[in-house]
């Protein structure tokens, strides 16, 4: 039984869908006051008011991670509201598709502003109130795409997945001395409405490349980002998770039988 986190102040970035909605959705059922932050004023507001029917704890803040001062202002005000920050999960990201003959500068720009340095902004923007909380945490929603594996169409999504990790190491280090400790989730195929969106076709696939033979769900990455978050992993940063059923593990899908 892992310490409650009741009363604790989380945010979570890319909170509003996906794999953050199911961070939020688990970290407040444990008690948690939850912010959830996105670009879509609309649909942040929406979601926040839908969980709070369900008796949780959640409000909505509209920031895009990709902007320094919006990250900044958006941290600010979750910190007065909630009493400070506790616990990042630093999770917006996204993934439109493109090989490398067809992408411009403008589309890797994008993603690596987005997933990456909106990784870094958030963290730096955090880092005043991560000091001040009786332990900080800060989980990294980085991915299997990138720092393990490779698809076609997604180079830069890969690369920014990876300079996720590359940024973890060394934060790891460095925030150490105040006693925040920093680690990341490595999804696989999890079942969202992104992949949902890739088609059934798709999905059938990536099921059938698992070994438990089934995709993931945005629970099962929440309690991995809940125990990264526990006191009782304090002794536990810059490690990186693979939750993914076992994808990565054979060698073809002949492995599989």
């Amino acid at each position: 039984m892992l310490t409650s986190l009741a009363g604790k102040s989380v945010l979570v970035t890319g909170g509003s869908s996906g794999i953050g909605l199911g961070i939020a959705r688990v970290f407040a059922q444990q008690g948690a006051k939850v912010a959830i932050s996105a670009r879509s004023a609309d649909r942040v507001e929406t979601v926040a008011a839908a969980l709070r029917n369900e008796g949780l704890d959640v409000h909505g803040y509209v920031a895009d991670v990709a902007d320094a001062a919006a990250v900044r202002s958006m941290v600010d005000a979750v910190a007065a509201a909630q009493g400070g920050i506790d616990v990042l999960c630093a999770n917006a990201g996204i993934f439109p598709s493109g090989s490398i003959d067809e992408l411009t500068p403008e589309d890797w720009d994008l993603v690596l502003n987005t997933n990456a340095k909106g990784s870094f902004l958030a963290v730096q923007a955090c880092l005043p109130y991560l000091r001040k909380a009786e332990y900080g945490r800060v989980i990294l929603t980085s991915s299997i795409t990138g720092p393990i594996t490779g698809f076609p169409g997604w180079s830069h999504y890969g690369a920014s997945k990876a300079a996720q990790l590359g940024f973890m190491r060394t934060a790891a280090i460095e925030l150490a001395r105040d006693n925040i400790t920093i680690n990341a989730v490595l999804p696989g195929n999890v079942l969202t409405e992104g992949l949902i969106g890739m088609g059934q076709a798709y999905c059938d696939s990536m099921a059938a490349s698992v070994p438990l033979k089934c995709l993931g769900t945005v629970e099962d990455i929440a309690y991995a980002a809940l125990f990264f978050a526990s006191r009782e992993a304090g002794y536990v940063t810059g490690q990186a998770l693979s939750i993914d059923g076992g994808q990565v593990l054979p060698e073809s899908l002949a492995a599989l039988g």
